[in-house]
């Protein structure tokens, strides 16, 4: 999808999400409802549209429809989508718990509540016989340490480390032209709620080419189309705030891109390595890099996790996949041609001319001579 019509789906979806954010859900279905009619579940938008319309049908009461929605998002190819949508089918559909009664505090009828002037007579008549005061309370012996608070503060802990890692983070390369490059990527998290290293990302990258969006759990970053170089350096540092934040060592990422133009083309070659060796394998923690468009048979090299190839199919081009493995050094190296019209145009307009001469020779010298006018 390019950048100019990634764009003005948004501005078609935003007085819905305007409408939504001021809590006005009728009005945001309202808006949704032509949007829905015109853009399928399958593709990215449509599945962005129904997110937003489960979340206004939750709003209003409406958890049965708000699941049904959740369900249709199956049929989405944005796997991002599906995630959040399983998520948050889940939740819906889960059982309600009963509230043990032990957590209530329940308050007598009024018939057995002995009014208060009667609770004041009783303490003065009380106050008139002189009771002794009541024995002191036992000893309670040395003071235990708190073990059993330990033990729960420790598997908070855990839960909070595991939860942290629960993060699916897909990063795509586009090569739009020669010398170009545009980068966008996109961390989702199952929790379905903003991560605190997401939050502080957002704001590190404020003054960069980086155009941000939060929504609920999934942070967007898109830039546009700059120089190759300037790109990756982008990439590269973008990374390291990244783990920074998330307090996770990452050597410097090394990224390259050479290209040689021979006229008829540009030859390009892409390289990449990651040391994920001081990144833990947690559940739930994704990380991938999509190229496009990119064949298949353009990868000459990918460790220790091979590439996936999706084929063009409804306006999308063809991309390789390639997930990462934490813990592990992964090292990507991709060869391809990126032909130029111009270059291939003028070959093949020199190779005719050429045949043109060629025959009128062999016209010539088979004795036909040259064309005359009639007498």
């Amino acid at each position: 999808m390019q950048q100019s019509e990634f764009e003005s789906l948004e501005a078609l979806s935003e007085p819905a999400r305007q409408a939504l954010e001021r809590g006005d859900y009728g009005r945001c279905q309202q808006l949704l409802a032509p949007l829905l009619e015109q853009h399928h579940v399958s593709t990215p938008f449509g599945g962005q549209l129904r997110l937003l319309l489960a979340t206004a049908q939750m709003g209003q009461g409406n958890s049965a429809g708000a699941a049904a929605t959740c369900r249709s998002l199956r049929a989405c190819r944005d796997a991002s989508l599906r995630s959040q949508a399983k998520d948050l089918q889940e939740v819906l559909e889960a059982p309600a718990l009963e509230r043990p009664r032990e957590w209530s505090m329940t308050l007598p009828p009024l018939g057995e509540v002995q009014p208060l002037e009667g609770q004041v007579q009783a303490l003065a008549k009380r106050r008139r016989r002189k009771l002794p005061p009541p024995p002191p309370a036992p000893p309670t012996g040395p003071t235990s340490a708190p073990l059993g608070f330990a033990v729960v503060v420790i598997v908070l802990l855990l839960i909070t480390a595991l939860l942290g890692g629960c993060v699916d983070v897909d990063t795509t390369l586009r090569f739009p032209a020669p010398g170009r490059l545009q980068i966008s990527q996109i961390s989702s998290s199952s929790t379905g709620s903003p991560l605190p290293w997401q939050r502080q990302l957002t704001a590190a990258l404020q003054s960069t080419p980086w155009r941000a969006r939060q929504d609920h759990g999934q942070l967007s970053l898109r830039a546009p189309a700059l120089p190759a170089q300037q790109a990756l350096d982008l990439l590269a540092t973008t990374l390291e705030q990244s783990a920074s934040l998330a307090a996770v060592p990452l050597p410097a990422p090394q990224l390259s891109l050479v290209e040689r133009n021979w006229l008829l083309g540009v030859r390009q070659q892409f390289s990449c390595s990651l040391d994920l060796r001081g990144v833990q394998a947690l559940p739930g923690l994704e990380l991938s890099l999509s190229l496009e468009p990119l064949p298949q048979r353009a990868v000459r090299r990918a460790e220790p996790i091979a590439a996936e190839s999706l084929k063009p199919r409804r306006g999308l081009p063809a991309r390789v996949i390639w997930r990462l493995q934490p813990g592990a050094l992964n090292q990507l190296e991709v060869s391809c041609w990126r032909w130029s019209r111009l270059g291939v145009g003028s070959v093949l307009i020199g190779l005719l001319l050429a045949l043109v001469a060629l025959l009128q020779r062999l016209k010539l010298a088979a004795g036909f001579g040259l064309p005359q006018l009639p007498a």
